[in-house]
């Protein structure tokens, strides 16, 4: 075998402060909560028996889920029999590096353990072993491998074929296809064989052994993806390839604050397993299938909602992908693009016109909801889309995605839908949306959920404004219903009833009515901001998934009760499980894991509620607020047209600056502050500072040869120093 690269050691600093190492000295009792290895393509669990691949799914419509691949890299250390002292064992997930670590040390020896999912190959999972002296000797030490690898799956018709450069090959297809008549899907694997235990020599001081596991849709992509990841091994840089992406990755974007520890490990846990969902920025392009709850470590049958894309995707998890990785981004947006034939079958299966975006989706786009009820009443899935694709627009000004690439299709194809779905009532002189079930559901069949209503408001909107910006003509039946379909409101209570007939005080399970205002933009008073949260704060179930308390958390932040914001982002704490940082969908550790919706919900509370932000056609406005607990928030590498910028903020002051342009036409940008409209440029490569403030980032009213140049961390005009307090426009 060619020898490995430097094999990674523990960092010294992982049994202190450090938020970017998690440590434990066992591992947890329960298996779903060990640590994820997962890139674009492959993941697992480690110690886990089995890996799912990106996009391949067997059983048929209700039935379809991840199809099974039997993992070569559920490989436990163990120290050889008749090793008479008892070994320290450490276990440790690496955010920096992208590894999951175990080592068993002795007096006289250490053995270490190094699993990760390639960054920037993203058909390659691998572990390494090294054996080091820790004294003088020259007894051979020898430790075990022990796997209960298989080469079957029950849902692939897998076949042993040649080896293929000293690696085993498996292949097959599987069994049955998600729609009838449609193609089965096609899986190679090669991976070099794993011997029962690895020697160090009675001479040796070291020695190290690395073990690969390749996969592709053909053998010829299996094929050369192995040779080309032999060839980094060869010259010794696999892993430091690996570990430079990941170094890369942190560089030019992350978000931290100044507080407690756990924050900060809870900050760096969500992002780093949402990253690892993602592509390297950066690298070539590449065929989205869509993100589900559990994330791709999960999702065999019965497991994490069977690996299926639900609005997860788009509401929770997609705002802080896009304001840090907007090429994934788009990504995501083109597999709604890719399914939209799927939707459009769904909607004509319930007799509407447009789409209908599967609440459950895999890879034709149909429903494959086990359940008829869910897929037939929770309709807000499709404004859950297209709210997506109107962030993107206005973070990017992507027009190709529209005008040629398909978004255009899917936006029209909603607001389609939206017209056929609804009922005029000759009574309220109101358009109504009939029968369905809101993110509650705990309700079915209602009648006008607020939560659907306004977002069917939204997309039809965003659609004639998109049309206008194509060219195209705007029906006039898409603003008719925008402007006349009913938004229940209780004037008496000054609250949003969560659809007709809503009793003040029934139970929900989740997050509803106050996702108007933030992820929906929706105009509210403070008033009615306050009484919404206040109400249903009150009687969302304990028992709910955990992105609800993120969501609660960010209204406070936007009427500046930094202590109650506090305490709802800390129960989102009791989906985290140790020592890992794997979330739960349930504070029990029950349903999902790892469940990047919750994940999602309390990445926006950090990245959209501490700093304010809200991406609008003008701009990106800010407000930033120190949660209780936190005296300064830092935000590196967010996107806005093209540009990239840091952000951050105290109690008392704020910084931000463009670090650099991804894009040779990103236009120049300003801020704009509130309420004194002071605007000032925001010079690539500088950075300016102010009293903690509102305002805008937006295009440079100023134009780029106007703009003065700005020394590093140099403080505007002094009038600039004498700001009111902050003020939301």
């Amino acid at each position: 075998m060619p020898p490995p690269g430097p094999h990674p050691q523990l960092p010294m600093e992982c049994a202190g402060e450090d938020p970017t190492v998690f440590t434990a000295h066992s591992l947890p009792t329960d298996p779903r909560l060990l640590a994820t290895v997962t890139n674009v393509y492959l993941g697992t669990r480690v110690y886990h028996d089995t890996l799912h691949v990106s996009g391949v799914y067997n059983g048929a419509q209700g039935d379809t889920h991840r199809a099974v691949l039997p993992s070569p890299l559920n490989v436990q250390l163990e120290a050889a029999a008749g090793t008479e002292e008892k070994l320290t064992k450490t276990f440790a997930l690496d955010t920096n590096t992208g590894s999951f670590l175990h080592t068993l040390e002795g007096s006289n020896f250490r053995a270490s353990q190094c699993i990760y999912a390639h960054r920037t190959l993203p058909h390659v999972l691998a572990f390494s072993v090294s054996i080091s002296r820790l004294t003088e000797g020259r007894c051979p030490i020898t430790v075990l491998l022990q796997t209960p690898f298989s080469p079957e799956s029950p849902d692939l018709d897998l076949h042993l074929g040649p080896d293929f450069q000293g690696a085993r090959y498996l292949h097959g297809y599987t069994r049955t296809p998600e729609q009838p008549g449609g193609q089965l899907q096609e899986v190679h694997m090669l991976w070099t064989p794993v011997p029962p235990a690895v020697t160090l020599g009675k001479d040796e001081e070291e020695g190290s052994w690395e073990f690969l596991t390749v996969v592709g849709g053909s053998q010829e992509e299996a094929q050369a993806c192995f040779t080309e990841a032999l060839q980094l091994q060869a010259g010794g840089t696999l892993y430091s390839a690996h570990t430079q992406a990941w170094a890369q990755l942190w560089a030019d974007c992350g978000l931290d604050v100044v507080g407690d520890l756990p924050l900060r490990q809870a900050l760096r846990g969500a992002l780093y397993y949402l990253f690892s969902s993602l592509p390297q920025p950066g690298t070539p392009s590449y065929v989205c299938h869509g993100l589900s709850p559990g994330g791709l470590s999960n999702g065999s049958h019965d497991e994490c909602y069977w690996g299926h894309v639900f609005w997860d995707q788009d509401l929770w998890m997609f705002p802080s992908i896009l304001l840090f990785h907007p090429e994934a981004a788009r990504a995501l947006l083109q597999y709604r693009i890719r399914t939209l034939g799927g939707a459009l079958e769904n909607a004509q299966t319930l007799g509407y016109q447009g789409a209908k975006f599967a609440w459950e989706s895999a890879s034709s786009g149909r429903e494959v909801c086990p359940e008829d009820i869910y897929g037939t009443q929770e309709i807000h899935i499709n404004g859950a889309v297209v709210l997506a694709f109107e962030l993107y627009y206005h973070t990017t000004q992507d027009l190709q995605l529209f005008r040629e690439a398909g978004g255009w299709a899917v936006v029209s194809a909603v607001a389609e839908f939206w017209c056929s779905r609804v009922v005029w009532s000759p009574e309220e002189e109101k358009y109504h949306l009939r029968g369905v079930m809101p993110p509650d559901e705990y309700h079915s069949g209602v009648n006008n959920s607020v939560y659907t209503n306004v977002l069917a408001q939204n997309s039809l909107r965003f659609a004639a404004t998109l049309a206008q910006d194509l060219g195209h003509p705007v029906p006039d039946q898409w603003l008719e219903v925008a402007d006349q379909i009913k938004v229940p409101f209780d004037s008496q209570q000054n609250f949003h009833p969560e659809f007709d007939g809503y009793d003040p005080g029934e139970e929900v399970k989740q997050a509803d009515v106050v996702l108007l205002g933030y992820p929906v933009p929706f105009p509210l008073s403070p008033e009615v901001r306050r009484k919404n949260l206040e109400t249903y704060e009150a009687v969302t179930s304990p028992r709910g998934p955990a992105m609800t308390w993120s969501m609660f958390a960010i209204g406070w932040m936007e009427l500046r009760d930094p202590s109650r914001a506090r305490g709802l982002l800390d129960r989102s704490f009791a989906h985290i499980s140790e020592p890992f940082k794997v979330w739960t969908e349930n504070a029990d550790g029950s349903g999902a894991v790892n469940f990047l919706t919750g994940l999602g919900g309390f990445l926006q509370a950090a990245l959209f509620g501490f700093t304010g932000f809200r991406v609008t056609s003008t701009g990106v406005t800010f407000d930033p607020l120190c949660p209780g607990g936190v005296c300064g928030v830092h935000i590196t590498g967010v996107c806005y047209l093209g540009n990239r910028l840091d952000f951050s903020f105290s109690e008392c002051s704020m910084t931000m600056g463009v670090t650099a342009r991804d894009r040779p036409w990103a236009p120049p940008l300003e801020v704009q502050l509130w309420p004194s409209q002071a605007r000032f440029p925001l010079a690539p490569g500088h950075s300016v500072s102010f009293p903690r403030s509102a305002g805008r980032i937006q295009r440079s009213f100023l134009g780029e040869a106007a703009q003065p140049a700005l020394s590093e961390d140099q403080t505007p005009a002094p009038s600039l120093q004498h700001l009111p307090a902050p003020h939301t426009e």
